[in-house]
């Protein structure tokens, strides 16, 4: 054996890597070197005769993942490690059916259909079972589909006790004898396919319990019950499972992660001893004992406590700032001085519970001109939700956008399909006009899609601008379209839902800023910010992310934003048993993020659909120990009650009272002319005023930047 290969081990860690020939569960915290620890056992079995690389199966829950521990493998030992069995569920249950296709009853060249292939499998049966698609949507058929292979469930064994039941039953066994047919498979099958064959074939599970003698999980804590169950039955009653996890960041219970697996684990390999790696190699004392602090809250925990030889550090640093524009502005400014400092952009990270709060930030950044990458995800307005918006937007400004027109004219989905899009072309081609006119002269459905653009610009006319997307948001069927999601859509609708509300906000700062509420000029600025420079590979910038993607990532300076209740903790965690604890894991990902400094900020008032809400602290904060935070800003002071209802306080003199402004008063606007005050809202350089004028309808401006006259 290398001698080298256990050198700067501490004692569980070495444990853990020299353990006998016997099933356990290694608890690793944030930072502990689990993936060290992961890849030393394999080496270790490997270099002791304990176990050659052909008997040692290691699951991965990412392909990355599983490329680094081969990288590893292949530096620590003289063996070829590419030829091993290392890789996610996925990849090793194709590997196995591959290898036995005849078995599973495949053929050799078996295609693997991705989702978007799943669905229109889907639909195809539905065609041909005459089912119709509004009372049995496709994508939720497509999670129920999904849903039951996951739990084990063929179509003859699902329960259905109504008419509706047995309808989504019978397109399950449809889908599943057409797949038969055509030769394919989706995600979900390779796994239920795989567990189905070495649960009837003694033969090949006793060839492969044999092979496998030492099988290693990394991610323990995110495994689903069928990924559970064929662990189990490779393992059989003689095989050593080692388990690597962290009941402390199973925060995917969305996507079927079962933490209970765990305790299964302990009880169905009868494990004696649970090894913690509690030594984190990562972060700062502070950061540490705030982690350990906020997560001993929860319930049901296995129990361990981090700790670090480095010394306690900065304290994490608080900022509590009057509004969300505000607390980004804050942040953009920390950062361009951490840069100042010496900092590179790319060891920062900007964390934030939902995607749609990206969209104050990434203005602020782009602002400031500071590079950013969004890690996991695209940009505010390159999403898809945000373009099918802005598209019906641009086709209401300009008919001649064919571009926009191509992108919404099924969606939501109209029955106009790609036959009579390319007759639409066509005609266009040889009248030698835009796509809209060519819909306007024909027939059919494209007729029902010109009396929707037409309807959208007539009921929008002298709107303010918030109001004018607002409402073709609604009467667009965008809004109904992503509500009506269900199944494993519904989480991904929901996040779509609220960048489309962020979008009414966008439209709202970007009035108040440039006094300017005309379409075509924020339909260009939104052009501009998505064609603003992506930072290249090689270009030192920012990581924006949301706490999930930031999972297995580590930075010297970690922002966590928007800790407000509502937003974080979010507000759905409220509607599920377990979703407080399972929020508070999220929170004790992103805290252990950090390596030497951290912030955490919120806003008193925050921009939601277009409107001012008026939050309050995150309960995370308060489980926080007082003496290891640092707050940057005053702490909350008393708020008036009646600012929520548009009326100023009258403690201190406002920009409207020192304007001589009241509700009733009569104003004039250089740009809009004459009109009345109806409303005001909040104070100081965050109030704003509503005013109705004569010609150009009711509008919400900044009174810092109003330049309203009284008269």
């Amino acid at each position: 054996m290398n001698a080298n290969l256990l050198s700067g081990l501490n004692p569980p860690q070495l444990q853990a890597v020299t353990l006998p020939h016997q099933s356990a569960l290694i608890l690793a915290g944030a930072g502990s070197g689990k993936t060290r620890v992961l890849t030393t056992r394999i080496a270790y079995l490997i270099s002791t005769g304990e176990a050659s690389p052909y008997g040692i199966l290691a699951v991965t829950f990412t392909n990355k993942a599983a490329k680094e521990m081969v990288m590893r493998l292949s530096a620590m030992l003289p063996v070829n490690a590419r030829g091993m069995w290392i890789g996610t569920f996925h990849g090793l249950c194709n590997r196995l059916l591959r290898a036995h296709h005849r078995e599973a009853s495949l053929p050799q060249t078996f295609q693997i259909l991705d989702s978007a292939d799943q669905l229109s499998a889907i639909k195809r049966v539905m065609k041909v079972l005459n089912v119709d698609d509004e009372r049995f949507p496709p994508r939720e058929m497509q999670h129920f589909i999904s849903a039951n292979k996951e739990q084990g469930l063929r179509a003859h064994e699902v329960e259905a006790y109504d008419p509706y039941s047995r309808r989504k039953v019978e397109v399950y066994a449809e889908y599943d004898a057409q797949c038969q047919r055509e030769g394919v498979v989706d995600f979900s099958e390779l796994l239920l396919r795989s567990y189905e064959l070495l649960s009837r074939n003694a033969g090949l599970r006793e060839h492969y319990q044999q092979r496998f003698r030492h099988i290693l999980v990394d991610e323990f804590q995110d495994t689903n019950p069928l990924q559970y169950q064929w662990l189990k039955l490779l393992a059989g009653k003689n095989n050593a499972l080692f388990a690597v996890g962290d009941d402390d960041q199973s925060i995917y219970a969305f996507r079927g992660a079962h933490v209970g697996n765990m305790q299964d684990l302990l009880r169905d390999f009868n494990v004696a001893s649970v090894i913690k790696l509690e030594q984190n190699y990562r972060s700062h004392g502070n950061i540490l004992d705030a982690a350990n602090a906020l997560i001993s809250h929860n319930r049901n925990r296995m129990g361990k406590k981090l700790w670090t030889a480095e010394e306690g550090g900065e304290k994490l640093r608080v900022y509590e700032a009057p509004t969300d524009v505000e607390e980004a502005d804050f942040i953009v400014n920390e950062i361009a001085t951490l840069k100042s400092e010496g900092m590179k952009l790319s060891e920062i990270a900007l964390l934030y519970r939902s995607n749609a709060q990206s969209r104050v930030l990434e203005h602020a950044l782009v602002s400031k001109g500071l590079s950013y990458r969004v890690y996991g995800g695209l940009r505010f307005f390159e999403r898809q939700e945000i373009k099918h918006a802005l598209a019906y937007l641009r086709l209401m400004e300009n008919s001649d956008d064919d571009n926009a027109l191509l992108r919404i004219v099924n969606f939501p989905t109209r029955g106009i399909g790609a036959r009579s899009i390319e007759q639409l072309q066509e005609a266009a081609r040889m009248n030698n006009t835009a796509l809209f006119d060519a819909a306007a002269r024909s027939v059919g459905k494209m007729t029902g899609f010109v009396g929707l653009i037409e309807s959208l610009r007539i009921g929008t006319q002298n709107l303010p601008l918030p109001e004018i997307i607002d409402h073709v948001l609604v009467h667009s069927g965008l809004i109904a379209h992503y509500q009506n999601e269900t199944g494993a859509k519904k989480r991904e609708a929901e996040e779509r839902l609220e960048n489309l509300k962020e979008l009414l906000n966008a439209a709202t700062l970007f009035v108040h800023e440039n006094e300017d509420d005309s379409l075509s000029s924020f339909l260009t600025h939104a052009s501009l910010e998505a064609g603003e420079h992506q930072a290249g590979d090689q270009e030192d910038a920012l990581h924006l992310m949301t706490v999930h993607a930031a999972k297995g990532l580590e930075f010297n300076a970690v922002f966590i934003t928007g800790l407000e209740e509502g937003l974080f903790p979010h507000q759905n965690s409220q509607r599920v048993d377990g979703g407080l604890d399972e929020e508070r894991r999220l929170m004790y990902v992103a805290i252990t993020r950090a390596r030497r400094r951290l912030y955490m900020s919120f806003a008193q008032r925050r921009m939601l659909n277009g409107q001012v809400n008026y939050g309050v602290p995150s309960s995370f904060l308060h489980e926080l120990p007082e003496e290891l935070l640092q707050w940057l800003s005053p702490r909350i002071q008393q708020r008036n009650p009646f600012e929520a209802f548009g009326y100023v306080s009258l403690s201190a003199p406002s920009h409207a009272a020192q304007a001589g402004l009241r509700p009733g008063q009569r104003v004039m606007h250089q740009k809009f002319g004459e009109g009345v005050v109806t409303a005001i809202e909040g104070s100081g350089k965050d109030g704003r005023v509503q005013v109705n004028f004569k010609h150009a309808g009711s509008k919400w401006l900044a009174l810092e930047y109003a330049k309203l006259e009284a008269l």
